[in-house]
């Protein structure tokens, strides 16, 4: 086997151990409470293993098609598109603030309210919001838009059918060769502290919600989107550490932080640019203030884009020397080759914490109502 092929068999074997080692965590009494929060937010994650690595098998194994029905190649394939936000070819900025408004906020709206006595109806809320260590980690919003699912099947599904949807998971991992350890998977959830779960608040009226906050109460589909990237940044800088408790990268915890920092910017800088839409000065001061750094640039220079690939596709670029690649490395070596500036993995590192941390406060400060325009 050469090393192109060695380098995606890995990718994919990390990405299936990490996957059994996280169901080890979750089965932790301890921390039951978390985990229906949590699985949530890795889902569009763990569908990313799923379409990347059957895109990748199915060329040589025709009988991988057994474990996945085309009903959930379908969903799986929406959950792990959902990543890309406004870098989805598919819907754009256009179609994905289409979609939220159009699928999300109706369907869960009709479902919420509108169910009381017209008295008691200013009582009644449609959006859920969820914290870790003081940081919205998400929505339930935002776990709608990334589950895979629609709105509306989401709302319907029993608890008997969101296990056996989950399932579907567990057994194409399982056919990967997954493992689940006896003695608890070392993964982040391992480390989670349930006292640090929390509701901000009460849940709220989206309407009221999204028009406080980020780019004004004129703009409030757009709103919206930005709570989802702002919960996704804030969910890998507040609960996934790098490196890990022993000290080591870990390849598939490090992957989620880079690709959704990547994202994140990759997709303010596209709203940034079209002119379309007329931000108010506050979100382009802000929008400054995230992607013009030195270190942000450095993350989505042209030519790192290539290693943002291999992480998520799981092969090298056709150009890399592969003299340069080191199996031995968690990212096979390519840190100091797509970021010249990064001797190795650790240095890489530090520049995504220190991005995702100042992308993480700027955000948490633009959604803030009340701020200068």
């Amino acid at each position: 086997m050469d090393i192109r092929q060695r380098v995606i068999q890995q990718g994919i074997a990390n990405d299936t151990a990490w996957v059994g080692r996280l169901a080890a965590d979750f089965r932790h009494p301890s921390r039951a409470e978390c985990v229906g929060l949590f699985s949530l937010c890795v889902m569009p994650y763990i569908a990313l293993f799923v379409h990347e690595s059957y895109a990748k098998l199915a060329k040589t194994d025709p009988m991988i098609a057994a474990h996945v029905s085309a009903d959930f190649k379908e969903i799986v394939a929406r959950s792990r598109h959902s990543l890309k936000l406004f870098e989805d070819t598919k819907r754009g900025i256009d179609g994905q603030l289409d979609y939220f408004r159009d699928e999300i906020l109706a369907t869960h709206t009709e479902h919420f309210t509108g169910n009381t006595p017209r008295l008691f109806r200013f009582l009644e809320t449609d959006l859920g919001l969820f914290s870790y260590a003081t940081r919205l980690i998400s929505t339930t919003h935002a776990a709608n838009f990334h589950l895979g699912l629609s709105p509306r099947d989401t709302l319907a599904m029993t608890g008997q059918e969101m296990r056996a949807f989950s399932q579907q998971y567990g057994r194409y991992f399982g056919w990967l060769g997954a493992q689940i350890p006896a003695e608890g998977g070392g993964t982040f959830f391992s480390q989670i502290d349930p006292r640090q779960m929390g509701r901000i608040g009460d849940d709220v009226r989206s309407a009221e919600y999204y028009s406080r906050g980020f780019d004004g109460p004129g703009s409030q589909d757009l709103n919206a989107l930005l709570t989802v990237f702002r919960c996704m940044a804030n969910f890998v800088n507040a609960v996934i550490p790098s490196p890990d408790a022993n000290g080591k990268y870990d390849y598939t915890e490090f992957k989620i932080r880079f690709l959704t920092l990547y994202q994140v910017l990759g997709s303010l800088q596209i709203l940034r640019l079209d002119e379309r839409y007329s931000l108010t000065p506050r979100s382009t001061r802000v929008l400054q203030e995230i992607l013009d750094t030195s270190a942000a640039q450095t993350i989505m220079d042209r030519s790192a884009k290539p290693f943002r690939n291999t992480l998520m596709h799981y092969n090298l670029d056709s150009r890399i020397d592969l003299s340069k690649v080191d199996l031995n490395d968690p990212v096979f070596g390519l840190a100091p080759v797509y970021f010249p500036s990064c001797k190795d993995l650790a240095n890489l590192n530090e520049l995504v914490e220190q991005v995702l941390a100042s992308t993480t406060e700027a955000m948490d400060e633009w959604a803030r109502p009340g701020g200068s325009t």
